[in-house]
């Protein structure tokens, strides 16, 4: 007991509005319903555990973690609650120690756990959509400040992964537990052609319809990962809860759920360090660093991307080192600095094309292709054009690239395309082209489930202002008024749908 105050549980209890007494009764009923009818908490215990920072014993912080995810509406884990033992302690630059962001990195042995607990509240709120107050994004600078030197260590699986003397033992994973049994190479292959499928569809058709289904299937590997299997087979299984995670933080942040895309991402730069995949660590902290671009923090993207790079390794591929050349770019265009910018998408073509295609690329590089390539460059150089014009031809000339490269079911980043091209040519001050190209995305978004596409849509409908006074300006203004959710603020200010 630390005899300090729990800062964080007090803070989620502010959140919840229970009393102390009703929290107890609640823990005491929830319990129960877990498989712990002799569970007895009482209004002193709860004191002690916000104002005197006790750690209660388990099953109590599995229960805490169920009741507060389902009182504010999103995922909380016992790290949120700060009722986990012995937390790590980092060092910021100057030498001076820090308690690491939400327990990061946590040890090998939690990474299956932290997993399993975080996928099955996330199954548990059913309520898709729906971000509670207090929910945060970590700042890139302390994300990438508390897992440097763990992901720049030897991933080596014989060391990082739980060990049990009894190879049948299984630890327990959190809440509502995957029942962990022996898997063979069969099944793993069938488990990553599901990732195929998963992966097509978000392509498709956005992160929206099938969310939920990519969580479930990474709760059940995550339980699968509590089973000690053969060292060949584990890499694998630790490779699909990567891929896993990537997916199912792509489509929460594609439907707005950013605290909760936050956390997969670093799930899966978790997982796949387990693994042994460096790279793969390095691609999941990039999406982070576009999440930040998205939401208008290009320096904390620049942190996370600094560290994605130097962490990929040594095996890192040209095509991959290419694409985080291009979300590094982006985030320089965000900051308005046309010359860094244009060097690092120099560097990203370089890389590119010195890429042989000798080495097959990994599965989860393979929607990166040169349509990918100039669809970041046409991004990067429309985004650059809010400060700097004269970089809206350059951005109009990538995009008609990418979108004659296109390939049949990348539908939303042909949406992407057009409404940069559309948004290129606003600020070239070419409305009529404009027009027909902001028309073709407005055509397609209905087939999509993707909040992001509507946020691009969003910043495309400010530039048409300028233009209101044409008839065919303020029609299409009109139509993208119809086409677009309307937006309320949601508990603490968070903005959804």
């Amino acid at each position: 007991m630390s005899s300090e105050p729990n800062a964080r549980l007090s803070d989620l209890f502010g959140l919840a509005g229970w009393s102390k007494g009703e929290l107890a009764r609640l823990v005491n009923r929830q319990a129960a319903a877990m498989g712990h009818p002799q569970l007895a908490t009482d209004t002193s215990r709860v004191r002690r555990w916000i104002d005197m920072g006790e750690i209660p014993r388990d099953p109590v912080p599995r229960v805490l973690a169920a009741l507060f995810t389902e009182r504010l509406g999103r995922v909380v884990t016992i790290e949120d609650l700060g009722l986990v033992r012995h937390g790590r302690m980092g060092k910021r630059q100057g030498g001076r120690e820090v308690e690491h962001p939400d327990s990061l990195p946590w040890a090998p042995e939690r990474t299956a756990a932290v997993l399993t607990e975080f996928t099955g509240m996330d199954l548990m709120l059913n309520r898709r959509g729906l971000v509670g107050a207090g929910a945060a994004l970590a700042a890139g600078s302390a994300l990438s400040s508390a897992m440097h030197d763990w992901l720049h260590t030897d991933p080596a699986l014989s060391d990082d992964a739980p060990r049990f003397n009894d190879p049948l033992h299984a630890d327990p994973a959190g809440y509502d537990r995957y029942e962990a049994a022996p898997i063979g190479s069969q099944e793993i292959e069938e488990l990553e052609r599901s990732v195929e499928v998963f992966r097509a569809w978000d392509a498709a058709r956005g992160g929206g319809l099938q969310r939920k289904a990519v969580v479930g299937q990474l709760n059940e590997v995550g339980g699968m990962l509590s089973y000690r299997h053969p060292d060949h087979l584990q890499r694998r299984l630790w490779g699909v809860a990567a891929n896993l995670a990537v997916l199912a933080g792509w489509m929460s942040h594609d439907v707005g759920l950013e605290p909760t895309a936050q956390k997969y991402f670093v799930i899966a730069a978790h997982a796949a360090r387990e693994g042994g995949d460096k790279p793969r660590a390095g691609e999941a902290l990039s999406r982070a660093a576009r999440q930040m671009v998205h939401l208008g923090r290009p320096d904390d993207a620049l942190d996370l991307m600094k560290l994605a790079k130097s962490g990929s390794g040594e095996e890192v591929l040209p095509r991959t080192k290419a694409m985080l050349y291009t979300i590094e770019a982006w985030a320089q265009a965000s900051m308005g600095k046309g010359q860094a910018m244009r060097r690092t998408l120099g560097e990203a073509e370089d890389l590119f094309v010195s890429d042989k295609g000798d080495v097959p690329p990994p599965s989860w590089m393979q929607m990166f292709d040169e349509a990918d390539m100039h669809g970041m460059q046409a991004l990067a150089y429309r985004t650059l054009a809010d400060h700097d014009p004269a970089a809206a031809p350059i951005a109009q000339r990538h995009a008609k690239e990418a979108l004659e490269l296109r390939a049949k079911g990348r539908q939303r980043s042909q949406i992407f395309d057009y409404i940069s091209l559309a948004s290129a040519c606003f600020i070239a001050d070419d409305p009529e082209q404009a027009d027909r190209y902001a028309r073709l995305a407005l055509m397609s978004m209905g087939e999509t489930s993707s909040h992001r596409t509507w946020d691009r849509l969003r910043e495309m409908y400010r530039l048409t202002a300028q233009y209101s006074g044409y008839p065919k300006i303020q029609d299409l203004r009109e139509e993208i008024q119809l086409a677009l959710p309307k937006v309320v603020k949601g508990s603490g200010g968070t903005a959804r749908a």
